[in-house]
């Protein structure tokens, strides 16, 4: 690995983006890790929004040049917004800066510049309303980086018991989620999560539960055939491979923490099947993980939250937990330590 350094991107400005990276620099100042972070946003926006929340972190330009990092310091790399940010408020006219950040980041992760990548939530809307085809990080960063295929999976619950849900289908309209339902992408979503789950979390035959599309795992063909025509034979076909995978199993019971506990990985079929589980579990604490990137990549498991960024008040409030754990996380993936 060529760096030790982790890029954090800040997000959408007038979300609650740039108040969570203070407080993480906040807590870099008083209790320093020994990695070198670098945030990618606008500098004067960054400072102002600390000292909005009265956080007092100790931010350098960003050198790529320089050789370590004062230790309790966190570099900006600029990326100047084009128009006055009012929290709460997103402006499309600074979208290009936000998805600036998405791709100089991106890039210098796949050169080595980066070791990891942990992004703070963007406000997707504002982007489309520019004009930008953008339906999230994870469909972004495969493009980005010319992979065929990438996983979104969540991780939350204890660490002695966690819980982490990968899905088939991510963004979709619910209409859309059957067609994209295929054997092909059943079987490519539970491979990634299983090589991933053996190399990046050191779990090395990794149990997998695949749930169903319909209720009920399709009721023996009542309520559907895509159980019977699509996922059973990609499971069948993995389980051939040398796979531990189990299902289609009903979604209704599988997070039942009973049986969701037997389970390395849990294989939902589209976003709010699986999701809704976990942020119940973990909300605030959870972690989004792109798995089948060249390098590791890590988010939050919440939004802009721009009702908290509106007030200056509620804004000091704000809950940086998951933003610790995906900056905690992303570390242990580009250090071949996670759990």
């Amino acid at each position: 690995m060529k760096s030790a350094a982790i890029a954090i991107t800040a997000g959408e400005p007038a979300g609650i983006g740039p108040e969570l990276v203070a407080l993480l620099a906040a807590r870099h100042r008083e209790h320093p890790y020994s990695t070198r972070f670098v945030i990618l946003g606008d500098r004067d926006v960054l400072r102002a929004r600390a000292a909005r929340v009265g956080a007092s972190p100790d931010y350098i330009d960003y050198d790529p040049g320089r050789i370590g990092t004062p230790q309790r310091a966190i570099e900006i790399w600029h990326h100047p917004v084009a128009a006055p940010v009012i929290p709460g408020r997103p402006d499309p006219a600074n979208a290009q800066s936000v998805l600036a950040t998405l791709a100089r980041a991106s890039d210098a992760c796949a050169t080595g510049a980066f070791a990891a990548l942990v992004t703070a939530p963007v406000q997707k809307s504002v982007l489309m309303d520019a004009g930008i085809a953008f339906s999230g990080h994870t469909e972004f960063f495969a493009q980005r980086t010319h992979t065929p295929r990438v996983v979104m999976m969540l991780v939350g619950g204890a660490a002695s018991a966690p819980l982490r849900v990968a899905l088939v289908t991510t963004h979709l309209p619910l209409s859309a989620v059957p067609a994209a339902i295929t054997r092909e992408a059943v079987e490519a979503t539970i491979a990634i999560v299983a090589s991933e789950l053996a190399a990046k979390f050191a779990i090395s035959s990794p149990k997998i539960a695949v749930c169903g599309l319909n209720p009920h795992a399709g009721e023996g063909g009542h309520l559907g055939r895509e159980e019977i025509d699509v996922i059973a034979p990609a499971v069948a076909r993995l389980r051939a491979a040398g796979h531990d995978v189990s299902g289609p199993l009903p979604a209704d019971t599988v997070f039942v923490p009973d049986i969701a506990r037997r389970f390395d990985a849990i294989v939902a079929m589209y976003h709010d099947q699986g999701l809704p589980v976990l942020k119940a579990a973990s909300f605030g604490r959870g972690v989004n993980v792109t798995l089948g990137l060249p390098f590791p990549r890590t988010s939050v498991d919440h939004g802009t939250a721009l009702d908290l960024a509106d007030d200056a008040a509620r804004a000091a409030t704000a809950d940086p937990g998951s933003l610790f754990e995906a900056v905690d996380l992303a570390i242990a993936l580009a250090h071949g330590s996670a759990r």
